[in-house]
């Protein structure tokens, strides 16, 4: 109900940005009163946003926080599922994944958001830390629920990445791309990285949580060395707000699409990919495979060739690239 007010007294103040509007035409169109409005407006003060109140004019709205409130990511996104449902946000959270893994056990449906500005023990791959540092990244994790077997996991992962990549360089003018199977790189350098964690039955899926961590406006001091930043490479600041919004939207139509046709998206992924063609090294639990990126399969997986010609299907591993 909270986040619903505020909400749509943040739509009423945008639609009239360059006016003044009264309490009393803001409580007729909310259907509450005056001092309920005012209540939420000193809320939304103490969030950061800098609201004017001129007596016998109304209020204006003069800037808004830097913040991915979950009133905001919501509103004005074209969604059906993803983050239109529950949202939960957190100034500061010991991992968005850990949350999102203990909503989906609580039964939260699929599209449930996890959203935090900073991770104190954010969650990389093989696990290594995701540096979370407050004030620039965007950290996000959703629970999904795919009617899929465990052997398709690879491919909602790759459509994940492909469905970042063409936002960032939709928005940026950049030329991201995937470095199998989970990073997006830009320029040689680590932007986003994305950890898919599941609980499953033998041959079905329980449910997936995808946490995606970007760094947008992340200072460079900040950033971990391999890796960059949005800011960084284009010399301005991203808009978070509106990137995660054009996130969730681009996801699910790629995933919604998944779910009815499968991984039929391998050519776009392929396009996108950094790691096709060249030599690899890849570290999978207690082995190694070296040899050359030639191919994405049907369901996700690398196909590796080896020195004596041999072929290979790798499904997860950590990736080391050559040449």
């Amino acid at each position: 109900m909270e986040v619903d007010i505020k909400q749509k007294i943040l739509v009423f103040f945008r639609k009239n940005a360059e006016n003044y509007v009264s309490g009393e035409d803001i409580s007729t169109a909310l259907g509450v009163s005056r001092a309920y409005v005012w209540k939420y407006v000193n809320k939304l003060r103490n969030h950061g946003y800098e609201i004017e109140a001129v007596p016998h004019l109304g209020y204006k709205i003069r800037s808004s926080p830097d913040k991915l409130f979950e009133y905001e990511v919501k509103n004005g996104l074209r969604t059906r599922t993803i983050g239109k449902k529950a949202v939960h946000y957190s100034e500061s959270i010991d991992s968005t994944n850990n949350r999102a893994y203990e909503l989906a056990e609580a039964g939260e449906p699929e599209g449930t958001l996890v959203i935090a500005e900073s991770q104190f023990h954010g969650k990389g791959r093989m696990g290594r830390r995701w540096v979370s540092p407050k004030g620039g990244g965007i950290y996000i994790s959703l629970i999904l629920r795919p009617d899929v077997g465990t052997d398709e996991i690879p491919g909602i992962t790759l459509i994940a990445a492909e469905s970042i990549a063409k936002v960032i360089n939709r928005i940026t003018r950049l030329s991201a791309g995937i470095k199998w199977p989970n990073d997006i790189v830009v320029n040689g350098r680590k932007i986003c990285g994305i950890l898919t964690e599941i609980k499953a039955q033998p041959d079905r899926v329980d449910f997936l949580i995808l946490g995606i961590g970007i760094n947008v406006n992340t200072p460079p001091g900040k950033i971990p060395p391999g890796g960059t930043s949005l800011k960084n490479e284009t010399n301005l600041s991203v808009n978070r707000v509106g990137l995660t919004r054009d996130l969730l939207e681009e996801f699910e139509k790629d995933y919604q699409r998944f779910k009815k046709e499968g991984f039929s998206l391998r050519e776009t992924c392929k396009g996108l990919s950094l790691t096709l063609g060249r030599k690899v090294e890849i570290r999978e639990h207690d082995r190694v495979i070296k040899g050359t990126a030639v191919d994405i399969g049907e369901k996700g997986a690398l196909i590796v060739k080896n020195g004596k010609g041999a072929l290979q299907r790798v499904f997860s591993g950590d990736v080391t690239l050559f040449g």
